[in-house]
């Protein structure tokens, strides 16, 4: 099992930004997609970006412009530059990661973002 250790949450004001790490470790096994979802209480957990293994990126419309994904392969890091950052961006942030060849998903534990008004 592959266990993925988040860092980066914070509080920040309406406009700033925070850079959001997840390192992946635990497994000999190649990491495929990896990615940022984020859940606020009562509602349904939502993809904000994700990343192939050859750098392709998708992004959820709301996110597009200001977040920017990326990874370390050789680190079996990701990355999530928040910018421009507004109050309806506070949630909890997952990282999540597929490996191996039965493309088995980890998930992180999460790290909270807040963004004051």
């Amino acid at each position: 099992q592959v266990q993925l250790v988040e860092s980066g949450g914070g509080l920040v004001q309406a406009g700033g930004s925070l850079r959001l790490s997840c390192a992946a470790s635990g497994t000999r096994l190649s990491i495929n997609g990896m990615g940022w979802y984020r859940q606020t209480l009562g509602n349904e957990r939502e993809l904000v970006a994700d990343i192939t293994r050859g750098g392709s990126t998708n992004y959820a419309d709301s996110v597009r412009g200001r977040f920017t994904i990326s990874r370390d392969n050789a680190k079996n890091t990701v990355y999530l530059q928040m910018n421009s950052l507004k109050p309806e961006d506070s949630s909890v942030y997952y990282c999540k990661v597929e490996y191996g060849s039965w493309r088995t998903n980890s998930w992180g534990r999460g790290t909270q973002v807040t963004v004051s008004s």
